[in-house]
């Protein structure tokens, strides 16, 4: 029990000290805008979403420059969403809509929605944005500047996430505790190995050169969690990449229930472990239960567990800009739907399928 106390203790203060780092190098999209006429392409998937697509939509109507292109494709809606779009084009020559034809086997809808968006752009820059995600128009021109100040392939962004259910705020956090506890951002950046790679497919800024000569989408067509795999593509391919998060000015309501979080969230959480879900159940027991065996070896260093723990937990949540003493109080709960999670992705491994937008998936 003594070699566990240590090892939780240890696995305590690799968290402590990447959400640390984290805080430290918060990195920001901060520079002016870019001069000149380079065209921006912003790329939006979009199936059945006519609950978000206008909201969007309006804040890319913003942007005040004709050096925007912004086209939607509508992939295979059965809602208004199409109509909505073409509403928006009437209004703004910018906006184009782009029709499926039907999903080609072997893809899935997401990737072969961008892998088509990619192939209309005629930007020099490739924006791809969920239909879901809220944005200020001014952080787009700076992000641009931002890839092209650090030379960067790829540059993509956690926006910050919009909680308004006991249920979301059980489960949407998670996401950044274990990102913002596993991994330095600050490293996906200058660090030369591909593990240290990740990226969120809600937001992702391609130089459009480097994305033609690859076409990451089509790639990875088949690949549930193609933003990451993209992310660690890169990376091995030498090409520069970041991440970044807690920028106020990109918003997105990922989920609006506890069970619709649960079947989102399980379809990639392997993924930030590196495809093992071995780890991953260390990350939870460690992370859930990691005080029993300092109460049983160590019982006077508990408090002193405690108050790292809620330090990590405060820490990860300004930096993802969070509420801490929510995520505190609610973190028992968080490990129980990392838990629930975890359990629903070994089901879907083990049967070989899982479902979303309505839409069975076969990996």
């Amino acid at each position: 029990m003594v070699y566990i106390a240590y090892i939780s203790f240890f696995f305590l203060g690799i968290q402590l000290m990447n959400v640390v780092l984290n805080s430290i190098f918060r990195q920001k999209i901060k520079f002016s805008a870019i001069d000149g006429n380079e065209l921006i392409s912003v790329l939006i998937p979009a199936r059945n979403e006519q609950k978000n697509i206008a909201g969007l939509l309006s804040d890319l109507q913003k942007i005040n420059s004709e050096h925007v292109e912004i086209i939607v494709f509508d992939d295979e809606s059965t809602d208004k969403t199409a109509e909505i779009v073409m509403n928006f084009a009437k209004q703004d020559k910018r906006i184009s809509l782009i029709q499926s034809d039907g999903l080609p086997s072997g893809w899935l809808g997401k990737n072969h929605a961008c892998y088509r968006l990619a192939q209309k752009a005629t930007g020099q820059y490739f924006l791809f944005l969920d239909a879901d995600v809220r944005i200020d128009s001014s952080v787009i021109p700076q992000a641009v500047s931002y890839l092209k100040k650090y030379k960067l392939g790829l540059l993509s962004v956690f926006p910050t996430q919009v909680q308004k259910s006991f249920g979301e705020n059980v489960s949407v956090p998670v996401m950044n505790y274990i990102l913002l506890t596993l991994l330095p951002l600050i490293f996906v950046r200058i660090s030369p190995f591909a593990s240290h790679s990740v990226a969120n497919g809600q937001f992702m800024l391609f130089d459009a050169l480097t994305y033609k000569n690859n076409e990451p989408h089509k790639l990875f067509k088949n690949c549930i969690a193609e933003d990451i795999v993209i992310a660690r593509f890169f990376k091995k391919q030498k090409i520069k990449i970041a991440c970044l998060t807690g920028e106020k000015r990109i918003r997105c309501r990922m989920y609006q229930s506890y069970t619709e979080a649960i079947n989102g969230f399980s379809k990639n959480v392997f993924m930030f472990f590196g495809n093992m879900p071995v780890l991953a159940v260390l990350f939870w027991l460690f992370s859930a239960f990691g005080f029993i065996p300092v109460l049983f070896a160590f019982p006077q260093y508990l408090s002193f567990y405690f108050l790292i723990l809620a330090i990590i937990l405060i820490l990860y949540s300004t930096s993802s800009k969070q509420n801490p003493f929510r995520n505190v109080a609610l973190f028992p709960f968080q490990m129980l739907f990392l838990l629930s999670i975890i359990k629903n992705a070994f089901l879907m491994k083990k049967y070989n399928k899982t479902e979303w937008k309505e839409r069975k998936i076969y990996s």
